[in-house]
């Protein structure tokens, strides 16, 4: 299958403008994501947040899992559709990050995890039985890589214990999942029971959410 420039471009900027964060710490500061920045009228941080990382390794993460997944999205519904999952799910990323930590006007985060992650949930989406092969050498059947995943996401939300930021990975995965699903919505007659476990972590989300337990 062959990469289309669309996903090419959007590594492109990603490499620029996190480089560009690297070596300038005004810059880094004036775009990433801090609650208390963007309650005070500065929204554009939910959008070029998603473009800086924190350093090589976590651009080389995400970029590379954008590359090995993003070709499953556009050659099943095209390049106009892949933009949307990744735009889409950036901002649920952020949103849902926000909802969440609303009122830690220290919250602070960058990186274009939540956009990759509504992609590679898409892609999962599209075709549940491919294999991934988790570090590279151990091969997982890509639903249940999803599932746990995300159920670790909420774990990692719960427990608070790292600065990574799950809140994000997992707005992505349900702007993902939604757009996907809108999209091709006849996988739910035909795929049912992939479409209902797919959506597990999402409803233990939301049932723990609404618990007081996140």
């Amino acid at each position: 299958m062959d990469i289309n420039i669309v996903l090419l471009v959007i590594i492109a900027v990603n490499a620029i403008v996190s480089y560009k964060g690297f070596n300038d710490y005004t810059f880094f500061r004036k775009y990433e994501f801090h609650i208390g920045s963007i309650r005070a009228g500065e929204q554009y941080r939910m959008f070029t947040s998603a473009f800086l990382h924190a350093d090589f390794m976590h651009l080389i993460f995400n970029m590379l899992t954008l590359y090995f997944f993003a070709p499953v999205v556009i050659g099943l519904l095209g390049w106009l559709s892949f933009l949307l999952i990744y735009f889409a799910s950036l901002l649920c990323g952020n949103l849902l990050t926000l909802y969440f930590h609303k009122n830690d006007y220290s919250y602070r985060a960058i990186g274009a995890s939540g956009a990759v992650t509504g992609i590679l949930y898409s892609a999962i989406l599209l075709v549940p039985d491919m294999t991934l092969g988790l570090y590279f050498i151990i091969p997982v059947p890509a639903y249940i890589f999803g599932i746990g995943y995300l159920l670790y996401s909420i774990y990692g939300m719960r427990s608070k214990s790292d600065n990574i930021g799950h809140t994000a990975h997992f707005g992505g995965a349900i702007g993902g999942y939604a757009i996907t699903l809108s999209k091709v919505p006849q996988m739910i007659f035909e795929n049912t029971f992939m479409v209902l476990l797919l959506a597990v972590p999402i409803v233990v989300l939301f049932l723990l959410a609404r618990a007081g337990k996140i």
